[in-house]
């Protein structure tokens, strides 16, 4: 089975091409912004024009605009190709990129949120998620995560705050969408925002 991977929800955009286990190519940018630019000209370069059989894609938290991006590119491209389309959670897939460099260790995540929150979620050793991704000052952040291990693009900040542990400063990344607990993977693809949206309806 060929898999294509696309992953940008952060600062990062990155895909990869898989077939069965095995990277067929991969590109990784930290863009900040303009991923709709960069998206599907980044898939355009990979062999074949990255035609696969299943498509994952991260369902977030992280920017809003990025999110929808890789989703709705995920939804085109498997109706295109008649490919099954699934989603992940951003955060796991940062707890399996850092599992690479610190094998066996259970992890707290810490991504840059919004309104100066950090979204934290803790994993196991195993990358099954503790709890659910909270969307935390940073305070508050820093008293959610559990572990010694902190991983994500606002691991040094938390580390900084709470004064003790280990930080990997990173952003997900698509190679290491096969090392996901399968479990994590879903036909749900809908967005996972992370926090309750600013605007609220008028009370009756």
């Amino acid at each position: 089975m060929r898999t294509l991977a696309i992953e940008c929800a952060s600062e990062a955009c990155s895909v990869a091409l898989f077939e069965g286990a095995e990277m067929l190519a991969h590109d990784h940018r930290v863009l900040g912004r303009g991923h709709a630019e960069r998206l599907v000209p980044m898939i355009e370069a990979l062999p074949e024009k990255g035609k696969a059989d299943r498509i994952l894609v991260s369902r977030g938290p992280g920017s809003f605009t990025g999110v929808r991006i890789g989703i709705a590119t995920a939804r085109a491209l498997g109706i295109a190709w008649d490919a099954e389309v699934l989603g992940y959670p951003t955060l796991a897939l940062v707890s399996a990129v850092v599992r690479a460099s610190h094998p066996g260790e259970p992890v707290s995540v810490a991504m840059r949120g919004g309104h100066g929150e950090i979204f934290v979620q803790d994993f196991d050793a195993s990358g099954i998620p503790e709890g659910d991704v909270q969307s935390l000052i940073p305070e508050r952040a820093a008293e959610a995560a559990q572990h010694a291990l902190l991983a994500g693009t606002m691991a040094e900040e938390l580390q900084g705050v709470r004064g003790q542990g280990i930080a990997e400063s990173l952003h997900p990344n698509a190679r290491s969408v096969l090392d996901l607990p399968p479990g994590l993977l879903t036909s749900d693809v809908s967005p996972i925002y992370g926090r309750a949206p600013d605007a609220k309806l008028p009370a009756a």
